[in-house]
């Protein structure tokens, strides 16, 4: 079983991706993490994304299905989570390909749903319960980062979610609940 995660930043996708990779033994292909690895790797793969990232230039959609295809070969019949990919219909559109060419289908996209503004507060508490107990803080766990993450979310990512409905593929969970009602709803997605 391949999924999507969709939502804004601060949604919850990495909360849960965790869940589903501990309770599922699903794997989370996050873009962030395989760029990281594929650039401390060393393959041909590696020297591309270490000089696109060392010239400062974004990694193109090619190379990012490229890290996609060599994680889905090197994993025959696992179940994968797709989180942080795709982020535009271009992405969508050759990610579909790719795993038709692999035999492969998403089976889910759930969107966790979230009010922007409840949002914002919870980032922004979620920072200031860490800064009090001396934990590290993202750097752009503030309001104003946020707002620019959120307004890039639905400029570029949220066209997927008319995309994937469109497809009969869609389904929304709300992102507001707790961890583990959040869980649970995407539970019996999976498994409805």
């Amino acid at each position: 079983m391949n999924i999507i995660l969709l939502g804004p930043p601060g949604a919850g996708k990495g909360t849960q991706a965790q869940h589903l990779v501990a309770s599922r033994g699903m794997v989370q292909l996050s873009t962030g993490d395989m760029l990281r690895e594929a650039k401390d790797s060393g393959t041909e793969m590696g020297k591309m994304v270490a000089d696109v990232m060392a010239r400062g230039d974004l990694v193109t959609d090619d190379i990012v299905i490229g890290l996609i295809r060599e994680k889905l070969e090197g994993a025959k019949g696992g179940s994968f989570i797709f989180d942080g990919f795709p982020r535009t219909l271009e992405q969508a559109d050759a990610l579909g390909q790719l795993l038709d060419e692999m035999g492969q289908s998403i089976d889910h996209v759930i969107e966790l749903r979230v009010n922007d503004e409840v949002l914002v507060d919870r980032i922004v508490g979620r920072a200031e319960e860490a800064r009090l107990a001396g934990k590290p803080v993202r750097a752009d766990d503030n309001a104003e980062s946020l707002k620019v993450r959120l307004l890039a979310y639905y400029k570029q990512t949220s066209p997927l979610i008319g995309y994937y409905h469109a497809k009969g593929m869609l389904t929304a969970v709300d992102g507001l609940g707790t961890i583990d009602a959040v869980k649970d709803e995407i539970a019996g997605v999976l498994d409805g």
